[in-house]
């Protein structure tokens, strides 16, 4: 298994480098950004979820990556990105390198969703919002890029049933917004398994 290291993130870098992003420019939908965090650990690739509380004016209890509104004072989408990381999981937006920026999406709740994909060292002392964050959930990229880990869910949102693309991790259901960021990525990245 690969680790993350510089090694990594160049292959990444050089998938991207050619690559045009998908910008939704002109929209009625206010704007808001995620980042999707990427770190190492016992030598190989993890990425950072949080289970949101059931506290949260949205999304009750449903796995999300740190994020959240555009705010005037930010001035741009990637400082609402590190700034909610920070208010959401304690990162500081000097501890985190960001990588790259995938497509922007829309979402179902009328937002249109930059994500910045960063890496931060795995050792930091990350501090959740009670209000905000119920749990961090680390999982492996290894286990996101198992075929058996991706499917359809049906679940029930706001008193309706819908089909959803979903991964599954462990007790954990990945699915909405969150999935079509993660499914995006999953698809740029070289694969992390040693040839």
């Amino acid at each position: 298994m690969r680790a993350c290291g510089t090694y990594f993130i160049d292959e990444i870098r050089e998938v991207l480098q050619g690559r045009e992003r998908s910008v939704i420019g002109d929209s009625l939908f206010p704007r808001a950004a995620v980042l999707v965090p990427l770190f190492e650990k016992e030598g190989t690739c993890h990425l950072l979820f949080t289970r949101r509380s059931d506290q949260v004016k949205h999304h009750k209890g449903q796995i999300s990556f740190p994020g959240g509104a555009f705010d005037d004072g930010d001035g741009d989408l990637r400082r609402t990105a590190l700034r909610e990381a920070s208010e959401e999981i304690g990162l500081n937006e000097n501890d985190v390198q960001i990588l790259w920026i995938l497509d922007d999406i829309v979402t179902v709740s009328g937002f249109v969703v930059t994500p910045f994909v960063g890496i931060f060292d795995y050792s930091y002392p990350l501090r959740i919002s009670p209000i905000e964050i119920a749990e961090l959930i680390e999982v492996p990229l290894t286990a996101l890029l198992d075929a058996d880990c991706f499917g359809e869910k049906e679940i029930i949102d706001n008193g309706l049933k819908r089909i959803v693309e979903s991964y599954q991790y462990q007790r954990h259901t990945i699915w909405g917004a969150t999935a079509r960021i993660l499914k995006q990525f999953l698809g740029l990245i070289p694969s992390p398994e040693t040839p």
